[in-house]
Protein backbone atom coordinates (compact mmCIF):
# COMPACT_ATOMS: atom_id res chain seq x y z
CA UNK A 1 0.00 0.00 0.00
CA UNK A 2 2.16 2.97 -1.04
CA UNK A 3 1.52 5.66 0.82
CA UNK A 4 2.79 9.07 -0.70
CA UNK A 5 2.85 7.64 -4.22
CA UNK A 6 4.60 5.34 -6.96
CA UNK A 7 7.98 3.61 -6.97
CA UNK A 8 10.08 5.47 -9.49
CA UNK A 9 13.39 3.94 -10.26
CA UNK A 10 15.23 7.49 -9.79
CA UNK A 11 17.67 8.66 -7.53
CA UNK A 12 16.68 11.25 -5.19
CA UNK A 13 18.41 14.46 -4.71
CA UNK A 14 18.39 14.85 -0.94
CA UNK A 15 19.98 11.63 -0.63
CA UNK A 16 22.75 12.73 -2.74
CA UNK A 17 23.48 15.25 -0.53
CA UNK A 18 23.20 13.37 2.32
CA UNK A 19 24.94 9.53 1.32
CA UNK A 20 28.60 10.40 -0.47
CA UNK A 21 29.09 6.84 -0.79
CA UNK A 22 25.90 5.91 -2.23
CA UNK A 23 22.62 7.28 -3.76
CA UNK A 24 19.32 5.63 -3.28
CA UNK A 25 16.02 4.94 -5.65
CA UNK A 26 12.86 7.09 -4.69
CA UNK A 27 11.07 4.42 -3.36
CA UNK A 28 14.16 3.57 -1.07
CA UNK A 29 14.63 6.98 -0.12
CA UNK A 30 10.82 7.82 1.09
CA UNK A 31 11.14 4.46 3.34
CA UNK A 32 13.28 6.09 4.74
CA UNK A 33 11.41 9.10 5.53
CA UNK A 34 9.22 6.80 7.14
CA UNK A 35 11.69 5.09 9.22
CA UNK A 36 12.71 8.60 10.74
CA UNK A 37 9.00 9.22 11.72
CA UNK A 38 8.78 5.68 13.09
CA UNK A 39 11.71 6.69 15.31
CA UNK A 40 10.69 10.09 15.92
CA UNK A 41 7.55 8.10 17.60
CA UNK A 42 9.57 6.17 19.84
CA UNK A 43 11.28 9.66 21.03
CA UNK A 44 14.63 7.61 19.90
CA UNK A 45 17.71 9.53 18.51
CA UNK A 46 18.28 7.00 16.07
CA UNK A 47 16.70 4.96 13.13
CA UNK A 48 16.76 0.98 13.79
CA UNK A 49 17.13 -1.83 11.17
CA UNK A 50 13.19 -2.62 12.37
CA UNK A 51 12.38 1.28 11.48
CA UNK A 52 13.61 0.62 8.15
CA UNK A 53 11.63 -2.62 7.50
CA UNK A 54 8.41 -0.87 8.75
CA UNK A 55 9.20 2.56 6.55
CA UNK A 56 9.31 -0.40 3.61
CA UNK A 57 6.31 -2.18 4.57
CA UNK A 58 4.34 1.12 5.04
CA UNK A 59 5.35 2.66 2.06
CA UNK A 60 5.76 -0.34 -0.51
CA UNK A 61 3.64 -3.16 0.56
CA UNK A 62 2.08 -3.61 -2.84
CA UNK A 63 5.98 -3.85 -4.09
CA UNK A 64 7.17 -6.22 -1.16
CA UNK A 65 4.37 -8.69 -0.92
CA UNK A 66 4.93 -10.77 -4.08
CA UNK A 67 7.95 -12.41 -2.30
CA UNK A 68 4.88 -14.05 -0.33
CA UNK A 69 2.14 -16.09 -1.61
CA UNK A 70 -1.42 -14.60 -1.41
CA UNK A 71 -3.06 -16.37 0.47
CA UNK A 72 -0.26 -15.91 3.44
CA UNK A 73 -0.10 -11.89 2.82
CA UNK A 74 -2.67 -11.23 5.61
CA UNK A 75 -0.54 -13.34 8.06
CA UNK A 76 2.90 -12.11 7.06
CA UNK A 77 1.11 -8.05 7.46
CA UNK A 78 0.28 -9.39 11.41
CA UNK A 79 4.10 -10.27 11.73
CA UNK A 80 5.32 -7.05 9.99
CA UNK A 81 3.51 -4.63 12.47
CA UNK A 82 4.16 -6.63 15.56
CA UNK A 83 7.86 -7.00 14.51
CA UNK A 84 7.94 -3.19 13.71
CA UNK A 85 5.57 -2.08 16.56
CA UNK A 86 2.96 -0.29 14.67
CA UNK A 87 0.15 0.74 16.21
CA UNK A 88 -2.97 2.64 15.62
CA UNK A 89 -1.08 5.02 18.40
CA UNK A 90 1.94 4.95 16.27
CA UNK A 91 0.05 5.57 12.82
CA UNK A 92 -1.95 8.28 13.96
CA UNK A 93 1.05 10.11 15.29
CA UNK A 94 2.95 9.23 11.57
CA UNK A 95 -0.23 10.57 10.03
CA UNK A 96 -0.49 13.55 11.84
CA UNK A 97 3.26 14.71 11.77
CA UNK A 98 3.75 14.11 7.79
CA UNK A 99 0.47 16.03 7.30
CA UNK A 100 2.56 19.06 9.87
CA UNK A 101 5.07 19.19 8.13
CA UNK A 102 3.92 19.08 4.48
CA UNK A 103 1.78 22.03 5.83
CA UNK A 104 4.67 23.54 6.99
CA UNK A 105 6.22 23.50 4.02
CA UNK A 106 3.50 25.01 1.76
CA UNK A 107 3.25 27.85 3.98
CA UNK A 108 6.81 28.84 3.64
CA UNK A 109 6.42 28.48 0.33
CA UNK A 110 3.46 31.05 0.42
CA UNK A 111 5.66 34.08 2.13
CA UNK A 112 7.88 36.10 -0.55
CA UNK A 113 11.19 35.96 -0.60
CA UNK A 114 11.99 39.28 0.43
CA UNK A 115 10.14 38.45 3.55
CA UNK A 116 11.65 34.93 4.34
CA UNK A 117 14.53 36.29 5.24
CA UNK A 118 13.30 38.36 8.08
CA UNK A 119 11.27 35.08 10.17
CA UNK A 120 12.81 33.34 12.72
CA UNK A 121 14.07 29.81 11.96
CA UNK A 122 12.27 27.71 13.86
CA UNK A 123 13.52 25.68 16.50
CA UNK A 124 13.91 22.16 15.68
CA UNK A 125 15.47 18.78 17.69
CA UNK A 126 18.00 16.97 15.90
CA UNK A 127 16.87 14.51 13.58
CA UNK A 128 17.27 10.78 14.49
CA UNK A 129 20.85 8.95 12.86
CA UNK A 130 20.92 5.96 11.39
CA UNK A 131 21.90 3.26 14.12
CA UNK A 132 25.45 1.59 13.50
CA UNK A 133 23.44 -1.84 12.73
CA UNK A 134 21.46 0.13 9.94
CA UNK A 135 24.95 2.22 8.78
CA UNK A 136 26.62 -1.36 8.26
CA UNK A 137 23.68 -2.40 6.35
CA UNK A 138 23.69 0.21 3.82
CA UNK A 139 27.07 -0.16 3.67
CA UNK A 140 26.61 -4.20 3.20
CA UNK A 141 24.19 -3.25 0.54
CA UNK A 142 26.56 -0.69 -1.67
CA UNK A 143 29.10 -4.03 -1.59
CA UNK A 144 26.42 -6.02 -3.84
CA UNK A 145 24.50 -3.44 -5.27
CA UNK A 146 23.77 -3.81 -8.76
CA UNK A 147 22.91 -0.53 -10.29
CA UNK A 148 25.52 2.46 -10.33
CA UNK A 149 25.85 5.65 -11.29
CA UNK A 150 29.17 7.59 -12.10
CA UNK A 151 30.03 11.01 -10.18
CA UNK A 152 32.96 12.92 -9.82
CA UNK A 153 35.04 9.78 -11.72
CA UNK A 154 33.81 7.39 -9.22
CA UNK A 155 31.74 4.54 -9.53
CA UNK A 156 28.64 4.75 -7.13
CA UNK A 157 26.00 2.02 -5.88
CA UNK A 158 22.37 2.73 -6.27
CA UNK A 159 20.62 1.09 -3.89
CA UNK A 160 17.16 -0.34 -3.85
CA UNK A 161 14.32 -1.39 -1.42
CA UNK A 162 15.58 -5.10 -2.76
CA UNK A 163 19.03 -4.75 -2.14
CA UNK A 164 18.62 -3.68 1.08
CA UNK A 165 16.09 -5.94 2.50
CA UNK A 166 18.02 -8.88 1.03
CA UNK A 167 20.94 -7.19 3.30
CA UNK A 168 18.30 -7.29 6.30
CA UNK A 169 17.04 -11.36 5.42
CA UNK A 170 21.81 -12.10 5.41
CA UNK A 171 22.14 -10.66 8.89
CA UNK A 172 22.35 -13.55 10.68
CA UNK A 173 21.33 -14.03 14.32
CA UNK A 174 19.08 -10.89 14.65
CA UNK A 175 15.51 -11.30 14.94
CA UNK A 176 14.38 -9.06 12.39
CA UNK A 177 16.38 -11.60 10.37
CA UNK A 178 14.96 -15.06 11.45
CA UNK A 179 10.84 -13.65 11.59
CA UNK A 180 11.33 -12.85 7.96
CA UNK A 181 13.32 -15.79 7.11
CA UNK A 182 10.52 -18.13 8.91
CA UNK A 183 7.51 -16.13 7.41
CA UNK A 184 7.54 -18.08 4.46
CA UNK A 185 9.11 -15.27 2.39
CA UNK A 186 10.28 -16.23 -1.06
CA UNK A 187 14.10 -15.22 -0.55
CA UNK A 188 15.43 -16.71 -3.80
CA UNK A 189 13.11 -14.45 -5.72
CA UNK A 190 14.29 -11.39 -3.81
CA UNK A 191 17.91 -12.14 -4.00
CA UNK A 192 17.03 -12.64 -7.98
CA UNK A 193 15.78 -9.23 -7.94
CA UNK A 194 17.79 -7.45 -5.70
CA UNK A 195 21.27 -9.06 -7.60
CA UNK A 196 19.26 -7.96 -11.09
CA UNK A 197 20.71 -4.77 -12.57
CA UNK A 198 17.32 -4.57 -13.96
CA UNK A 199 15.08 -2.99 -11.28
CA UNK A 200 12.26 -5.38 -10.74
CA UNK A 201 8.97 -5.42 -11.79
CA UNK A 202 5.85 -3.14 -10.70
CA UNK A 203 3.10 -4.84 -9.10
Amino acid sequence: MPLFGRDASQTDPASNAREASHRVTLDLARSENLALMVAQSRASNVIEIADLVAGMYLYGWDRLSRYWESEDQERVQKILRNMCRISPERWNYWIQLYDKNRRAKEELASVPKLLRRFRSAPTTQPLPERSPELTKLFKQAEEIAPLRDKSDGRDVPILTSECVLLCVIRTRGTEISRKLASSGMDIAQLEKDALSSRRAPRP
